[in-house]
């Protein structure tokens, strides 16, 4: 595949490889342009390569393919999002066909090494990634790049926040572009529960005095919740921040399973089972089966609210120790067949008109990447409207209450701890 992972190399004799390698392939797509049926240039160049060329290049080269993304296909609304708005809009601009399909997280990393072990054929363009998975992705040099800082919308980056601009802690290096921003949330019923808990230790005096009616699924918004509690129990974010410390982990950690060994007990079926993922958390929160779920997006329980998934009374709720904020990106696998048509969905995703629809309430309700205040005053104009929803949290308090991601190292952990230590067979 040629100039896939620029970190090893020099960055001036990856520039002249790539430079070297577009030169052949424009000469042979001119040798070849009256006899061949195949376009050498699209089936040559990779997404490090295509971001040398002017961006109509990358455009046209992209023009007429047919691209798969593998993203998590667990919500309705996302799943409608891009396959109806990102979908249609991407084919009536660019003349390209979107394929989404699921894939996620270790799936996606051993998937990769299966192929290139067997030197397949990629069976992804791009894929929708975030912490350990891109943390494992670049461990085992199965993304291509740079190439995300290449993208004309990348210009509207909010680029000086930390938390679009940094992936668990890790520099994005252009094998990630952002798409989508938010905040965990904990999400409870204002008729059920008029006074929720607002710190974690008023969380655990709750859940004792209501036996049954909490508990966390355990995918990744699980394992979120339980680094809340890291934080929170374990001295603070500032102690984990910095890239992995087995100290701080073995502290947060333990303070963590401490915690739940004392409250597990009173969970939803006495802690014997968890939800499998947050849609089934929802469900049992809608069906009155508990009285909290929660979201890595803060704006869901409106969302939701407004797609009947969730009571109209389902409100967000941060707690006061804080809440993790992260953002979420697209990557392109190494052995991608159509990186140009890769890299027009990336920059297609990061577009005002885009960020924006994605964001309504009625649609996603994920956060933009943007920065609103360089925006065109019609955009900024658009983007601040969105907020006006009352059961929406204001954006101080997202600000007041945000703490980062940390090494992606804590989040793998934390998760294998749980599921060794807590979870039951069959739960």
């Amino acid at each position: 595949m040629g100039l896939l992972n620029t970190r090893s190399r020099g960055k001036g004799s990856a520039l002249r490889v790539g430079v070297a390698r577009i030169f052949f392939a424009l000469a042979a797509a001119s040798l070849c342009a009256w006899g061949c049926e195949r376009d050498p240039v699209r089936e040559t160049l990779n997404a490090p390569e295509l971001a040398l060329l002017p961006w109509d290049s990358v455009v046209a080269l992209a023009r007429g393919t047919e691209l798969t993304w593998r993203m998590w296909r667990g919500d309705p609304a996302i799943n409608a999002y891009v396959d109806g708005w990102v979908a249609k809009t991407l084919k009536e601009r660019y003349d390209v066909r979107l394929l989404a399909v699921e894939g996620r997280g270790p799936e996606l990393v051993n998937q990769f090494v299966v192929e290139r072990e067997a030197r397949a054929k990629g069976g992804a363009d791009l894929v929708w990634i975030n912490g350990e998975t891109f943390h494992n992705l670049m461990a085992e040099e199965l993304l291509q790049g740079p190439w995300a800082g290449t993208l004309p919308s990348a210009a509207l980056l909010d680029s000086a926040s930390a938390i679009v601009m940094t992936d668990f802690e890790q520099d994005l290096q252009g094998f990630e572009s952002p798409w989508g921003r938010v905040q965990f949330a904990l999400i409870y019923d204002t008729i059920r529960t008029p006074n929720p808990p607002r710190t974690v230790e008023e969380l655990g005096n709750w859940i004792k005095a209501h036996p049954g009616r909490f508990t966390h699924d355990q995918s990744f918004t699980g394992v979120t919740f339980l680094k809340v509690l890291m934080y929170a129990l374990g001295g603070g974010v500032d102690r984990f921040e910095g890239g992995f410390h087995q100290e701080a982990y073995d502290h947060g950690s333990e303070a963590v399973l401490a915690w739940l060994r004392a409250h597990s007990g009173w969970f939803w079926r006495e802690g014997r089972e968890y939800p499998s993922d947050v849609a089934e958390l929802h469900r049992l929160f809608a069906n009155n089966e508990v009285d909290f779920s929660m979201s890595n997006n803060e704006s869901e329980a409106v969302t939701k609210s407004r797609q009947g998934v969730l009571p109209s009374t389902a409100r967000p709720l941060l707690l006061k120790n804080g809440t993790i904020a992260n953002a979420h990106y697209v990557g392109i696998p190494f052995n991608a067949p159509n990186p140009a048509g890769a890299m027009v969905l990336a920059n297609l995703l990061l577009s005002p008109e885009a960020q924006l629809e994605k964001e309504r309430p009625d649609v996603w309700g994920d956060g933009t990447v943007l920065d609103i205040g360089a925006l065109p005053p019609g955009w900024k104009t658009q983007f601040e409207a969105l907020g006006a929803d009352s059961r929406a949290l204001p954006k101080d308090s997202l600000t007041r209450y945000a703490l980062p991601e940390v090494a992606p190292e804590y989040h793998e952990r934390l998760s294998e701890a749980w599921r060794r230590t807590v979870r039951r067979p069959g739960g």
